[in-house]
């Protein structure tokens, strides 16, 4: 089933942000756009590269108004150990989240029962809590920020022009479409 305009149950999680450790809500994410980064694990290999080149985008997805959230079942403790040991998690100016009761895993349909782990998921949410992208990657596979950033800037754009859609490799100032009226139906 799709998890396309699905909303973001209410939610309350630990986590680790800016060498604190504090809270995150439902309500946190009310207002803004927001990227769930889902992963395996902390003390990883592929997902330390995963959080750093989130890093090196992070104040592109800042201007565009949208929060980073990383999200492990690893515990905040867990988070704050891996950044005090990694030179590459050391970098993260975004919030950790921990979700080790399995929670937002479960509410995004991420969790991998057997292992207690998360897949490697992001989600794209709107300003009014509700999922507007999103992709499962094999645990293996890296994902790339800067393509994730042109699907924020994307899916803002039709936010903002209901009346047109972006085309394959779209890009902020690029042209867009104007479906016409019988075309709609087959969108």
């Amino acid at each position: 089933m799709s998890m396309i305009l699905k909303e973001v149950s209410d939610f309350t999680v630990d986590a680790f942000h800016k060498d604190s450790f504090i809270k995150v809500t439902k309500k946190d994410i009310l207002g803004k756009w927001s990227v769930f980064f889902f992963y395996p694990a902390d003390f990883t290999f592929v997902c330390p590269t995963e959080l750093e080149d989130l890093q090196e985008s992070y104040k592109d997805f800042k201007e565009l108004g949208c929060e980073i959230y990383s999200v492990s079942t690893d515990s905040h403790f867990v988070h704050k150990a891996w950044k005090d040991a990694s030179e590459r998690i050391k970098k993260l100016e975004y919030p950790m989240l921990a979700d080790p009761t399995h929670a937002l895993c479960i509410d995004f349909d991420v969790l991998i029962d057997e292992a207690g782990q998360a897949e490697r998921g992001t989600f794209v949410v709107n300003p009014e809590g509700r999922i507007v992208a999103y992709e499962i990657s094999a645990g293996n596979v890296g994902r790339n920020a800067k393509e994730l950033l042109r699907r924020v800037q994307a899916l803002q754009f039709v936010a903002a022009h209901g009346d047109e859609v972006c085309p394959a490799n779209w890009q902020p100032g690029k042209e867009t479409l104007k479906p016409s009226l019988d075309l709609v139906g087959i969108l």
